[in-house]
């Protein structure tokens, strides 16, 4: 649409105006202006819009123009919510370079793209916010909000709109939202929340030297009681703030006591956010200096610049690629005065790093996930707008901010699978859209990773990008010993302790003596992988998949890590009445009961999804972990990622076939990475760390070049494998995914759509085939890959895709087949 500026219209003229609606619309819909919002209406702002018969949508203007729509009659927009846009438009080339890339709608990605403050609509749940202040000024119809609210506590925007009996309720909601008054019910649920830590404060009352000797002598008769006082009065001097736990070691009082002194209110509890950090963590210390090997690191990612817009940094684990980024930043914000945006893939992992870049850039800096409730990423959005936020430390969402001023992009542990947003659309991977995104702004990116994707270094060895390497830890400190044992060989000696080695059982017991801590990684949770009827061999299976269900437990209960589908587990079996159901496989479950059993006396912790789904679960687990409450820890593929400890120097792997046995033709690159990346956790600080890699296949060639830390060896078989196979980054691929609940419909669905697309691709189609999984919440999956040689014009491709996928889902044989496209599936 032919966009114009605002003052080139003249007063009376008929403006229409494109509009996104956060809705998987395939093509965006145009509205009228009333005359009287004409000089109000620019690119970039929401308008509220009626959609269909009754529905209302904050909607964002993408194009303004004369022309009106020929298709249908517009409708006339109800209202205008801001005065100053809130996308920018960058942002806009941005989304339409999503959409047309990642094969979605532009409302996919304005769903994904906006904090849901922004993206209100009748049916949005209104609520009073927790920070309610009763000093803030309201007009009367915010007054109404209010008051209607403290009585019944929800209201939707439909609701609100009957209330003040007006449609243009848009703009008050929107002032109601600034002000932290209400919050959208989306807010309430908050996956991830810092940890919380309890602090003790003396009541002001006995700052006063009277009112203080006088506690002293009620307090003679409660010893325990003065000693905490006593023992709170020594801390004061050298502590600030106080913990609670802090308190009970050095006045060894008991719990009891300081409960009673709390119920006089001689004593206060107040919970503060705190990191996980250790106070001395002297790698990261203010006023650090580069060793030599980053400060030639950072002058050779700095010469790379001059020429390329893109520079893969590859340092092995514990090198200090960290200090390297805080040195680049730190250039951008002194001598560009641009901004910065540091990509993480993990919330866990921005919880820790996050406090180390705060120390130098403070109240510039703005941290952004999911962590955080809407009305707070809305400040972080409007923040970011203005350019009072110069560093942005995010997850993949950090890619739809709205940057002025974008210098810099850095990408730690760019290989990371969890850049890749699997579901809902866009099915982006925000690694490469960051180099787009950096394209759109005229800023770098620099890549980070001790085991980088093949494709970022075939583009580093290609010349596409700059490659710097850093191949010494900090410091000066070894890469840990590993050796490999084998499961097989220890099987037959009879020298296996339950899932342990006699090797693994003696590094733990060396560790344990020496008060050093351990990590054991399973990469299953659970307690049995699956239940097994030694009879028959039924096996019990979900009733919305077709995948088996895993033993857990701790809830007693048969799981599906699919859809959340639980069921008693079984004794007997249903199919032949046998009492030998065995179980088979196991999980971090079974291995955190078995090695209790082994060291009753060891603090031992688990780390997955399950232990982790309390509000603090993650944070609480590793917080004891840094504080050496927890003397082993047994965890998934969580504990790999970039976790720093300071007393970890041994690294158990129970078993690493479940990685390299995968059908993926990725295993072995992931499992080289995961297994590094594990490995790399160990002997951070002074002492060299150890590994023990437990395998039946002690002699396969992954194993071999994780303990040679042979990156380079594992790259050159893995990318003559991938020419040879013509996988990427040789090929580009796309995976059509054709979902229904008949799987006869299914089936006939997708072998019609393969048929027609191999008519124009031709053997650039494969398929269809059933995915490891067939069957998912009760729909039949079948899928088609596109593989495109990088001769082809693989733009050309996605636009007969899309032409041929639109006329497919007209077809009445087909209405109820369901869709799901996902480009660079990896």
């Amino acid at each position: 649409m032919e966009t114009f500026e605002n003052d080139i219209f003249a007063e009376r003229e008929t403006l229409f105006v494109e509009v996104i609606l956060p809705l998987s619309l395939a093509i965006n819909y145009t509205y009228r202006i009333p005359f009287d919002l004409n000089d109000q209406v620019a690119i970039g702002k929401r308008v509220v819009v009626q959609f269909g018969k009754h529905k209302i949508y904050s909607a964002l203007i993408s194009g303004i123009s004369k022309n009106p729509p020929t298709a249908y009659e517009a409708k006339y927009i109800i209202d205008v919510i801001d005065a100053e846009p809130i996308v920018t438009a960058t942002q806009l080339k941005f989304w339409t370079w999503m959409t047309n890339y990642y094969m979605c709608n532009e409302g996919d990605v304005m769903t994904a793209a906006l904090p849901a403050s922004l993206k209100l609509a009748s049916e949005t749940i209104l609520m009073l916010s927790e920070n309610f202040s009763e000093d803030v000024v309201l007009n009367d119809k915010e007054e109404l909000i209010i008051t209607t609210l403290k009585k019944q506590e929800k209201l939707t925007v439909n609701d609100v709109s009957k209330l003040l009996g007006q449609k243009t309720i848009y703009p008050i909601i929107n002032n109601l939202l600034e002000k932290e008054l209400i919050l959208v019910a989306e807010e309430v649920v908050q996956k991830y929340k810092p940890l919380l830590k309890s602090f003790v404060l003396l009541n002001d009352f006995y700052n006063d030297q009277e009112n203080l000797k006088q506690l002293f002598s009620v307090l003679e008769r409660a010893p325990k009681q003065l000693d905490a006082l006593l023992a709170y009065l020594k801390l004061q001097k050298s502590t600030q703030p106080i913990s609670k736990e802090q308190l009970l070691e050095e006045s060894n009082c008991g719990a009891g006591a300081l409960k009673a002194l709390i119920d006089k209110d001689i004593f206060i509890i107040t919970k503060k956010p705190i990191s996980r950090l250790a106070a001395n963590d002297e790698e990261f210390s203010v006023n650090f200096k580069l060793s030599e090997s980053q400060e030639l690191a950072l002058t050779k990612v700095n010469e790379h610049f001059k020429e390329k817009d893109v520079v893969l940094l590859h340092g092995v684990t514990a090198s200090g690629k960290t200090q390297v980024y805080i040195k680049l930043i730190e250039e951008i914000i002194q001598h560009a005065n641009g901004q910065v945006l540091f990509l993480l893939p993990e919330i866990a992992l921005t919880t820790q790093i996050v406090e180390r870049i705060k120390r130098y850039f403070g109240n510039a800096i703005g941290v952004y996930h999911s962590k955080f409730n809407n009305s707070e990423r809305v400040e972080i959005w409007n923040k970011v707008r203005t350019g009072a936020f110069k560093v942005i430390l995010g997850a993949r969402s950090a890619v739809f901010l709205p940057f002025q001023n974008l210098k810099l992009i850095v990408v730690d542990e760019e290989h990371e699978p969890s850049y890749k947003q699997y579901d809902p659309a866009p099915r982006y991977q925000a690694r490469d859209a960051s180099i787009y995104l950096a394209h759109l702004h005229q800023a770098k990116v620099v890549l980070g990773s001790a085991t980088p994707s093949l494709e970022s270094y075939y583009n580093a060895l290609q010349g596409k990008y700059g490659l710097v390497e850093m191949k010494e830890r900090f410091g000066g400190v070894q890469l840990p010993l590993q050796q490999v044992v084998s499961i097989s060989e220890e099987t037959k000696k009879k020298t296996m302790v339950s899932y342990f080695s006699s090797v693994l059982i003696k590094d733990i017991d060396l560790a344990l003596s020496k008060k050093e801590q351990i990590v054991l990684f399973q990469n299953r949770r659970g307690y049995a992988t699956i239940l097994i009827c030694a009879t028959c061999g039924y096996t019990p299976k979900c009733v919305n998949c077709d995948v088996s269900l895993t033993y857990h437990k701790s809830s007693g209960k048969l799981h599906c890590h699919y859809c959340g589908y639980q069921q008693s587990s079984v004794n007997i079996c249903p199919a032949c009445g046998s009492v030998h159901v065995e179980q088979k496989g196991f999980g971090t479950e079974r291995i955190e009961e078995e090695l209790k059993l082994l060291y009753p006396d060891v603090s031992i912790a688990r780390l997955d999804m399950d232990s982790t789904r309390t509000k603090n679960g993650l944070q609480q687990i590793l917080n004891d972990f840094q504080d050496k409450k927890t003397d082993i820890l047994i965890g998934t593929q969580m504990v790999a990622k970039g976790l720093d400890f300071d007393n970890l120097n041994l690294i158990g792997v129970i078993n690493a076939d479940t990685l390299l046995g995968y059908p993926d033709f990725r295993a072995y690159e992931r499992s080289y990475q995961l297994l590094a990346q594990v490995a790399g956790r160990a002997g951070r600080r002074a002492d060299q760390g150890s590994v023990c890699i437990q395998t039946y296949d002690a002699g396969n060639r992954i194993i071999k070049q994780v303990v040679e830390n042979d990156y380079e060896g594992m790259y050159h078989d893995e990318i003559a494998e991938r020419e040879k196979f013509l996988y990427p980054p040789f090929s580009r691929m796309i995976f059509l995914y054709i979902k229904h609940k008949d799987s006869h419909v299914l089936d006939h669905a997708a072998l019609t759509l393969a048929n027609i697309l191999k008519a124009k691709f031709g053997k650039r189609v494969l398929g269809p085939e059933q995915p490891l999984v067939s069957r998912v919440r009760n729909l039949y999956i079948k899928q088609v890959i596109i593989k495109a040689d990088k001769h082809t014009a693989i733009q050309k491709v996605k636009d007969a895709l899309r032409e041929t996928l639109t006329k497919f889902n007209a077809t009445k044989e087909f209405k109820g087949v369901f869709m799901q496209i996902d480009v660079d599936p990896y």
